[in-house]
């Protein structure tokens, strides 16, 4: 399985691949994966801020427990944010998928249905997509190779893309802004900046984008601080530079998103897996 590089990657006993460019679709962003043995022990999903799109092929399955203990099998959509709290798992055996992350600014109209509708569970894309869900995992299991199944999803998301009208623009234009400053915004300045009320950005954002302004700045703030940690920085410094109060406050919300330490949480696979999946994921991904 080829990376960006040409390289075999393995991290946490996965194979990732990356495409080679960035994809031509503002807002999205992929990766391959193939599982060859088992997933011990369920692997914990750490929340991030964008829509999480997976695409399985091949002839294994996953499955993902929600923190209401309800089971997702095969191809799903999760809106921004999922798996806070640290309950949700995912396993399996044998799985081939294409994860997508895609902005929540351009997630509506490329699934068809906004963040919001998502309602903070997985959603089966046979559920939102009908038959076309059957097809697509038919079509990415008869490809060769990464390079054609990233091409062939590029080539289906562009389709949805400008089958459908685009989201306010004022709530993109607030999404970015929290992901520029890396969650360190004030929520009322961008009300003000806009000429609308709290409550109004408040309810358009929450409409579009599935989370209110609030918490969607503190999952962007985590999700860089949480990065940073993986990355070596002590917590005290990502504490410092991440806009949060002491180091305290940085315990109690990687507490609250992944149910486990700062220190713990350095050793989750599914943060191993990240930096080779995801090497810009210190930066979530915006309209481009």
């Amino acid at each position: 399985m080829g990376s960006a590089k040409g390289e075999r990657d393995k991290p946490a006993g996965w194979d990732v691949a990356r495409p080679r460019r960035s994809s031509p679709v503002a807002g999205v962003d992929m990766a391959g994966f193939q599982v060859p043995g088992p997933l011990v022990g369920g692997l914990r999903v750490v929340p991030h801020p964008a829509v999480m799109l997976i695409l399985e092929f091949g002839a294994g399955s996953s499955t993902v427990a929600d923190d209401a203990g309800r089971r997702h099998r095969g191809s799903l959509v999760a809106g921004p944010g999922f798996g806070s709290g640290g309950g949700v798992r995912a396993w399996g055996e044998h799985v081939e998928c294409v994860q997508v992350r895609l902005s929540p600014v351009v997630a509506g109209t490329v699934l068809g249905a906004w963040p919001a509708d998502l309602a903070g569970s997985p959603v089966s894309l046979d559920d939102l997509w009908g038959g076309e869900a059957s097809r697509i995992r038919e079509q990415l299991g008869e490809l060769p190779s990464w390079g054609a199944r990233f091409a062939f999803t590029d080539t289906l998301l562009a389709r949805r893309l400008e089958a459908r009208s685009l989201m306010d623009p004022a709530v993109a234009w607030a999404w970015k802004r929290i992901v520029v400053g890396r969650g360190r915004v004030r929520i009322d300045r961008l009300a003000t900046e806009l000429g609308w009320s709290r409550k109004r950005l408040w309810s358009r954002f929450h409409a579009h984008i599935g989370i209110p302004p609030k918490a969607a700045a503190k999952l962007v703030r985590f999700d860089h601080a949480v990065h940073r940690l993986v990355a070596g920085v002590g917590a005290a410094q990502v504490a410092a530079d991440g806009g949060y109060c002491d180091q305290s406050h940085l315990h109690r919300d990687v507490m609250a998103f992944t149910g486990t330490t700062p220190a713990a949480v350095l050793s989750e696979p599914f943060l191993t897996v990240d930096d080779r999946a995801w090497p810009t994921a210190q930066r979530p991904p915006d309209t481009g």
